[in-house]
């Protein structure tokens, strides 16, 4: 059974962006501004976008009640003056140029340099999650597997409680990568890509 339909269905899947890897780039892989979905006290019907303060069109914070979902412009209860604003927002970047701007602060290495080739040539990032350091050591680190840079990984991953782990895949390899909490410098480990 194909997932892909069915997914559709439900409305899970965002996009989707099929772009050859040589023409792939952080400016084409932009994401559009998103922003959460706010009402007016006692007003229910009409979306809002909120922001810091209140909503795009103006309203202060004190009149919304703010929710948990993002705001759709596309929805047919979008406020249109929040659905006007929020499509002329501009852009953030996409999660490869998130990662890549915060690795650039790594030590200098081969793994760190080949990891910032691969993001800028659009890398999947499979994984950019934090909590506690046991648990995403345990499930998604696989230290044993790394080659290039585990022992700092370990040691960072073994000296505090909560940490914030992102991994990448890229052809032959898999890069994991400990950004701190503390402001220390972000860490770098690459292995061979398993069959996992």
């Amino acid at each position: 059974m194909d997932p892909i339909p069915h997914l559709l269905e439900r409305g899970m899947i965002v996009r989707m962006v099929c772009v050859p890897r040589d023409e792939w780039s952080f400016t084409m892989a932009r994401e559009p501004a998103r922003f959460g979905t706010a009402q007016v006290k006692g007003v229910s019907g009409i979306a809002h976008a909120a922001v810091d303060g209140g909503t795009l069109c103006g309203i202060p914070e004190q009149q919304i009640t703010r929710y948990r979902h993002l705001f759709d412009p596309r929805a047919r209860r979008a406020c249109r003056d929040c659905r006007r604003r929020a499509d002329a927002a501009p852009t953030r970047p996409c999660v490869q140029e998130r990662l890549h701007n915060r690795i650039q602060e790594a030590a200098q290495g081969r793994a760190r340099d080949d990891l910032l080739a691969a993001l800028s040539k659009g890398a999947e990032v499979a994984l950019w999650i934090n909590g506690p350091s046991t648990t995403l050591t345990r499930n998604h680190a696989r230290v044993e597997e790394l080659t290039d840079g585990a022992g700092s990984v370990a040691d960072a991953l073994n000296a505090t409680m909560s940490i914030v782990l992102a991994c990448v895949e890229d052809g032959p390899w898999r890069f994991v990568v400990v950004l701190p909490q503390d402001g220390d410098r972000p860490l770098v480990a690459r292995g061979p890509r398993g069959s996992h």
